[in-house]
């Protein structure tokens, strides 16, 4: 090869260095305007109470793993303390996910409340208050998943949840869910008339939550509010622009606050009257594609007809255990990524296993646009280094 092809080369190659690889700020440069932002070309990674397939749910442990293992959204479920502290649990009970059990000196507190139509009995969170339930540890729901984590973590508030978030060294945003509002409401009292829907809304604006869906601020802190309780997103509808996602339960189960059916809050009429306050909607997934004998059936229209008005399609919940996985995948959860993404054309997925979906992502999708035109780049290039034919040896 002459000299004047060693340079083309020595270039190009050159080029394609620079072309490989990010550019990163110099360490006087760090701050939050340097971030990696938020992905958006592909489907969002939600993190279903954190990574609460290796860790217990809804701690802070568990949603730093979610961000370490790529996750776009952090999920939480927001209940409230006896003085009115919005908390991240699940369960209006403590009794399940929390070593409740161990502290003697609750166990007068045990009651029987009407929740959701039907009468629950055990250790309600809204009966402690913050300064107790700091006293308790989380513990692992399931049996069959990791149990060396029961009793470390403690439970945490929504504001230290939104601090984790805030302070990922990328753009992670926040799925928080109004839970259980009814009950909430009933149990626990506010100032000035205000109800929990009212507080939920004002921690979000006092920690720089705003903007609707893909706008510059919401893109800077992004942001879902979900909710089971079409009420409740109706109420903070003028409240806040962050965008909403109403939850769709089972078939057999009615809506908490206005007690409609699965097939009244997915009809055609009921689809087009909540477009007007939500972006999308959360349904579990084997709702949408039913399922008989651990096989899956024939999908519903229920994603196209979402999609036809502008809806985005969150399903939940996706789960690596070979007993939450259907027959048709083989006990992979890749290829149950693979058909929800590619078949079915979700939009959002929340996951136990937020590592697992990350992984699959960045093996079948380009990490972002730009990167897929990079590719092709240096696929381009490749091809006009390889037209330089070196001299044979003499």
């Amino acid at each position: 090869m002459n000299s004047s092809g060693c340079a083309i080369v020595t270039f190009l190659l050159l080029f394609i260095g620079c072309s490989a690889r990010t550019l990163h700020p110099l360490p006087s440069d760090k701050n939050e305007k340097r971030k990696e932002p938020l992905q958006t070309f592909r489907p969002f990674n939600v993190a279903h109470r954190g990574s609460n397939g290796e860790l217990p749910e809804e701690t802070g442990p568990s949603y730093l793993r979610a961000i370490k293992e790529g996750a776009d959204f952090i999920e939480t479920d927001i209940l409230v303390s006896k003085d009115g502290v919005l908390m991240c649990h699940h369960d209006v009970i403590l009794d399940d996910t929390t070593n409740v059990a161990e502290h003697k000196e609750f166990a007068d507190r045990r009651r029987t409340y009407e929740v959701e139509g039907a009468n629950v009995t055990g250790l309600f969170i809204f009966d402690f208050t913050l300064e107790e339930l700091k006293t308790l540890k989380a513990k692992q729901r399931y049996s069959f998943r990791d149990q060396q984590y029961n009793g470390k973590f403690p439970i945490i508030t929504f504001e230290e949840y939104i601090s984790i978030a805030i302070n990922a060294p990328r753009v992670v945003g926040i799925y928080p869910e109004i839970k259980n509002p009814v009950l909430m409401n009933q149990h626990v009292k506010w100032p000035k008339g205000k109800i929990f829907e009212d507080v939920f809304v004002e921690i979000l604006k006092k920690h720089g939550y705003e903007g609707s869906y893909l706008s510059k601020e919401w893109l800077k802190q992004p942001c879902f509010i979900q909710s089971f309780a079409p009420s409740s997103l109706v109420h903070i509808h003028n409240k806040t622009d962050l965008p909403k996602v109403f939850l769709i339960d089972n078939v057999d189960v009615t809506t908490q606050d206005t007690n409609q059916t699965y097939w009244e809050i997915t009809s055609d009429s009921y689809l087009d009257y909540i477009k007007e306050f939500v972006v999308g909607i959360g349904p579990w997934k084997d709702t949408i594609v039913p399922v008989k004998d651990n096989y899956l059936q024939t999908p519903t229209d229920l994603v196209t007809r979402a999609h036809a008005r502008n809806l985005q399609v969150h399903p939940y919940t996706y789960r690596n255990e070979n007993q939450f996985l259907h027959f048709n995948f083989c006990e992979d959860p890749y290829m149950e990524f693979d058909y929800w993404i590619n078949v079915i054309g979700v939009d959002g997925l929340f996951t136990d296993f937020a590592g697992s979906l990350h992984h699959y992502q960045e093996w079948t999708a380009p990490r972002s646009a730009d990167d897929l035109d990079a590719n092709k780049l240096l696929q381009k290039i490749s091809s006009m280094i390889l037209k330089f034919e070196l001299p044979g040896r003499k």
